[in-house]
């Protein structure tokens, strides 16, 4: 039974029982439809408490429901009923309360949250709005433009934040179930939600200024404005009118493209690492954790493991680069305080689980050491000889690299079937992909602990096999070279830049790199130059421009050139550059429109991609979406490159 009714008194206790998450399915509607039914009949109730049982309040829809035709009743016929109940519903909420959750939170006539509470709408971010009132009865809870914000940008709040601003009427410092009794107890005659005023903005223009900037924001996407035309219409008609156009909203957009891409995306990163080798194979005990090299990724490394609960030992070349090292780590974690991320006690407890050091044999006890160190293939070997003379013969080794042969560092230590690849994003306590890069002869307990470390850390694993550039950086290698050729071919780099943001990416590919420091990939491609095939076609034009001095925003010139501000403008000089380089070339420049700029660029990717499969480099082809999506902003609501490919 997945909704019951238990008593205390004049009380009446209706949990739901439906694990993991308490969604919103069927039986779950049905069980609380039925205990209106029985809690109205019922003479010696007087009130009714609905809280979940398990590690959450209701998290959302139930997800096995997707793509399948409604039952009755529905959500928001539900939700109807019970706000028109004659005894007041408190909802006492723990864990998360999202989507259909809130919503049904909000139906009811008091709200009580748990301190570690966290409460959503974040439909927006499945191609959705709420579809069972949230548009409607938020407004009437909290501020019409910080509904507009929760509403239109998914992100959850607090619980402390939820009673600031009047979503929960109360928050609970002792027994959630106990205080919610005496609420019921006191409460008094319900008021239904739909029945309050709407909640005036918290500034004069408010609303207006927060609808701008969530269009501008929004690139492309398309729930982000439907979610501002259900708000407005929550402004404009009374409750029952609004509530009819946000469902008539909700059906469009549950069919939409948009809403399709992302639901593939959704299902697609729950999955990366669904390996039958897995099967059975439990991860190593990870708890002490290694780094070698305290740079900017070493540090970012460091960090992500110490906010995730894990102990960590950082080693660099002397003492100095050490306590540097030490430094950056604590920026990040000084940053994390400050923005209310780590409380106090959390800041000194991670501190405290840190150490830099100039000795290897400070990483003698740890279960996983992670090189960090400059990407040449002679260093990182030279680094792994090290650590072969200290840890641990069961301790796992894994280099960040970002492009070289994994097999060809594990294949000089004593133990290779140790031996992975971690290759994290900057910044790598923020990022959200790991591609956890498998050579020949790994072992499973190894593949399965990088597993099991990505999930520590809240990442997203993609395994990946060994080749130049593993799935991300070898898509985006085909990515720049294809926007590189159309350079020489008549484009210049801010008309690609504006084409694949318009598209809805976060930053064009030339605004990227001069961020990145054009210096970077010049002497990756000075290091390559003596194995490249001279029969592909190569383009000098970033090579001239760091001949001339111009890495990009740090020195004001790149591919663009920067005001004192920081902000880019298009370069004359660059644009002489580029055109004078196709005249060399006897390239004849030509016109692009941004429709022919995408389709070059997206289809570059598709290539690459299915060259990746056939090559085995990926599993399966949502791999490839979920790692461009998550790695390098390709836009979540078209759902990746091969999902596109496929829909086509």
């Amino acid at each position: 039974m997945v909704v019951r009714i238990d008593r205390d008194g004049c009380v009446a206790i209706v949990t739901i029982d439906n694990p993991p998450v308490n969604a919103v399915s069927h039986q779950v509607r049905l069980g609380l439809w039925e205990a209106v039914d029985a809690t109205e009949g019922d003479p010696d109730v007087s009130a009714v408490v609905l809280i979940c049982s398990g590690r959450t309040f209701v998290a959302g829809a139930d997800i096995r429901e997707f793509g399948q035709p409604p039952k009755e009743p529905h959500l928001p016929d539900l939700l109807l009923r019970i706000e028109a109940a004659t005894k007041p519903w408190v909802a006492a909420i723990h864990g998360t309360a999202l989507g259909g959750g809130l919503e049904l939170a909000m139906a009811c006539h008091t709200r009580i949250a748990d301190a570690g509470a966290k409460l959503g709408l974040p439909e927006v971010t499945l191609g959705l709005i709420p579809g069972a009132g949230g548009t409607v009865r938020l407004p009437r809870l909290v501020a019409i433009d910080l509904a507009l914000v929760m509403i239109s940008t998914g992100t959850p709040i607090g619980a402390d934040r939820a009673q600031e601003i009047g979503l929960v009427d109360s928050v609970s410092t002792g027994d959630l179930l106990s205080n919610a009794m005496l609420i019921a107890l006191s409460v008094g005659a319900p008021q239904p939600t739909l029945a309050r005023e709407l909640r005036a903005e918290t500034a004069p223009g408010a609303f207006s200024a927060g609808v701008e900037k969530i269009l501008a924001r929004a690139r492309g996407q398309l729930a982000p404005a439907v979610a501002v035309q259900a708000l407005q219409n929550a402004i404009d008609f009374p409750a029952e009118e609004a509530l009819a156009r946000e469902r008539a909203l909700f059906l469009k957009m549950r069919d939409s493209e948009e809403a399709k891409a992302l639901r593939h995306i959704f299902f697609a990163e729950r999955s990366t690492v669904r390996l039958d080798r897995l099967n059975g194979i439990a991860p190593l005990p990870l708890a002490q954790v290694g780094v070698v090299g305290g740079g900017t990724m070493g540090a970012g490394i460091a960090a992500a493991c110490l906010l995730s609960g894990l102990s960590v030992t950082m080693v660099e070349r002397d003492s100095n680069a050490a306590q540097a090292g030490h430094n950056r780590v604590r920026a990040i974690l000084d940053d994390s305080l400050k923005r209310g991320k780590l409380t106090p006690a959390a800041h000194s407890k991670d501190m405290a689980a840190f150490a830099a050091s100039d000795s290897y044999e400070a990483l003698a006890s740890a279960d996983l050491v992670i090189e960090a160190a400059f990407e040449d293939l002679g260093v990182k070997q030279a680094v792994f000889a090290q650590l072969d003379k200290v840890v641990r013969p069961e301790a796992i080794l894994a280099s960040n690299t970002s492009y070289l042969d994994v097999g060809a560092i594990a294949r000089d230590t004593a133990h290779p079937g140790r031996i992975l690849g971690l290759h994290f994003f900057a910044p790598a306590h923020i990022m959200k992909l790991l591609e956890i890069v498998a050579p020949q002869g790994l072992d499973d307990s190894a593949l399965a602990s990088g597993v099991a470390l990505a999930k520590m850390l809240g990442k997203i694993p993609v395994l990946s096999g060994v080749c130049d550039g593993f799935i991300a950086n070898r898509i985006m290698s085909a990515y720049r070279r294809e926007a590189e050729y159309m350079l020489e071919d008549g484009a210049l780099p801010w008309q690609i830049d504006k084409a694949m943001e318009d598209y809805g990416f976060p930053m064009g590919l030339f605004r990227m790199q001069d961020l990145a420091g054009l210096d970077i990939s010049w002497a990756m491609r000075k290091r390559q130059a003596a194995i490249r095939d001279p029969n592909q076609r190569y383009v000098r034009i970033g090579d001239l421009l760091c001949e001339a001095g111009h890495f990009g925003r740090k020195t004001g010139r790149g591919y663009y050139v920067y005001d004192d501000q920081g902000r880019a403008h298009p370069s004359p000089e660059t644009a002489a550059l580029i055109e004078a380089e196709s005249a060399q070339r006897g390239i004849a420049r030509r016109n692009f429109s941004d429709a022919s700029i995408t389709d070059r660029i997206l289809e570059a990717m598709q290539l690459e991609g299915r060259r990746i499969l056939d090559e085995g480099i990926a599993q399966r082809s949502d791999d490839i979406d979920v790692t461009m999506v998550n790695a390098f902003g390709f836009p979540r609501w078209k759902g990746g490159p091969m999902y596109l490919l496929a829909s086509n």
